[in-house]
């Protein structure tokens, strides 16, 4: 268990380095980016990091490979065929929960 004093120490710690993260691009690039390169760089720099943090999670939400490959699966074709966030969810979720009953039932 930590001290009250401590716990306040790694809080204001955490906030300047929050602060400091946040606060140096502003310091840094007081002009607009006119390279086109660089502003596409960070349009999808936000989306590859949700990818690369989703993405290794897939194969262990359900704690089998098959049914969460099966939802991988309808999730891609679905979002190929660029259907709705809800409907990609939803579909992947039941994909998932219909090839695990299926497994249950025939093992």
């Amino acid at each position: 268990m930590i001290s009250t004093g401590d716990f306040f120490i790694y809080l204001a710690v955490m906030a300047g380095v929050t602060y400091l993260i946040r606060a140096v691009p502003f310091v840094l690039c007081k002009g607009k980016i006119k390279s086109k390169y660089i502003r596409d760089f960070l349009y999808y720099v936000p989306m590859a990091v949700l990818g690369a943090m989703t993405f290794p999670d897939i194969f262990y939400a359900t704690g089998n490979y098959t049914s969460s490959i099966a939802g991988l699966i309808v999730a891609c074709v679905l979002a190929f065929f660029e259907r709705s966030l809800l409907t990609v969810a939803v579909s992947a979720s039941g994909a998932a929960l219909a090839v695990n009953l299926a497994l249950m039932i025939f093992d």
